[in-house]
This record gives C-alpha cells, structure tokens and sequence, in this order.
C-alpha cells in the first residue's frame, strides 16, 4: 500500500518514547516525510525522515510545520535541577510548539503528559502535567490527544534509579495492582500514540494508561 501524502512531525525524538514514535512513524504507510527537532544530529539515517537541529530556546517556527505534531517532550525534576527548568521543558516548550503548529496548519496534536495530570494537583508534576493538557485544549486544534501513561518501561539512555526501583516493585506486585496504575512499556504507548492519531480521531480526547496497555 502507498504512503498518504501526509507529514509528521517528532519533538522530544531522543527520548525513549520519542525515539519509539519515530521508529512506528518511519514504518507507518501513512507518511512520506518524518521530521525530527533535535537539539544534536541524528545518526539514524532514512529517505524519509528529516532532521533539523533545533534551539528551543530560540526557535524558528517556520520549521514547525507539519499535518500530525507528536511532543514526546519530558525530563524529571532531578534531571532539570529546579522547578524553573522543569517548567521550561514540561510546560513552555511544549506550548510553544503547539502554538507555533497551529498557527502553521497542524491538524492533530499528540502529546505525552502523565498519569494523575491536574492542574490542582499538589504533586508538581502532575499539576504542570495538567496545566499543559489544560493551555493546549484552548488552542483548538482539530484533533488533541493526551496520553497519559504509568510508570514506563524501556531501554532508557540515561539512568533513573528511582523509576528502575518502581519498575521492580511494579514487576512484583503487578497481579494485585489495577491495570490503569500498572507500569507500561514505552513502546506501547508509541504505537498507541501513532495509530490513534492517523485514525483521524477528532476532538480532545484522553487516553488513560489502561487504553494504551490494549496495543
């Protein structure tokens, strides 16, 4: 079957679900081209896939241009070092994207939040989580899908020794702990994200963890 005249577009490609959209995406019959915006060349290498290095900081949104945006954009408090950079990366990015998108024509806008997002959680994280899901459904995009997923599982490039401890706990207790709170592999999430979004589902639409464990 021949390839839809269709682009997507990947930000957040080198983490571990992003790099699992990318691959579902490459091997989707659904697009000619694949975009990536990455902060440092991509090594892997296909016909139609096209990476740009990108400043986040600085972006050029003409290169924000695409029919499906898929924002795999995340780190952990940890990781960022204060509550400022986590915002940046978990809230303004994203939102900068998805402003730039729809003003540039995006149709359909998948984005991966968390598990427990709400924007009146005590939980910081989650409360960023769900002030992002909560700015994007004011931008009026034809289709926006939130996915929220538990705890994932996956072959990471950086180490989290806390969520490899909650990857065990989850593994041992797994028969007594409802489906929805249940860790996930990462690469089910992926392919949820991309055949939920090339099935031309309309609307503002949440995709709780025990939905993407079915794919």
């Amino acid at each position: 079957m021949s390839a839809e005249n269709r682009t997507a577009l990947v930000v957040g490609a080198t983490g571990l679900i992003g790099n699992l959209v990318v691959e579902e995406l490459l091997r989707s019959n659904k697009y000619t081209q694949v975009k990536v915006l990455v902060r440092k060349p991509l090594l892997q290498q296909c016909p139609k896939l096209i990476s740009t290095v990108f400043d986040f900081d600085t972006p050029d949104i003409s290169l924000i241009k695409a029919d499906d945006v898929y924002c795999c954009l995340g780190t952990t408090m940890k990781k960022a070092g204060s509550k400022a950079a986590f915002y940046k990366v978990d809230y303004t990015y994203p939102y900068q994207i998805a402003q730039a998108a729809q003003a540039n024509g995006t149709k359909r806008f998948a984005i991966v939040t968390a598990m427990g997002a709400n924007k009146s959680s005590l939980v910081y994280y989650n409360r960023v989580k769900g002030e992002i899901e909560d700015a994007l459904k004011k931008l009026n995009f034809e289709a926006l899908l939130l996915f929220r997923p538990s705890l994932l599982l996956g072959n990471r490039s950086e180490q989290r020794w806390g969520e490899q401890m909650g990857e065990s706990v989850m593994k041992l207790f797994k028969p007594l702990i409802p489906e929805k709170y249940q860790a996930i592999e990462a690469s089910k999430v992926a392919k949820a994200m991309v055949l939920i979004t090339t099935s031309n589902v309309k609307g503002n639409i949440v995709y709780e963890s025990d939905v993407l464990q079915e794919f």
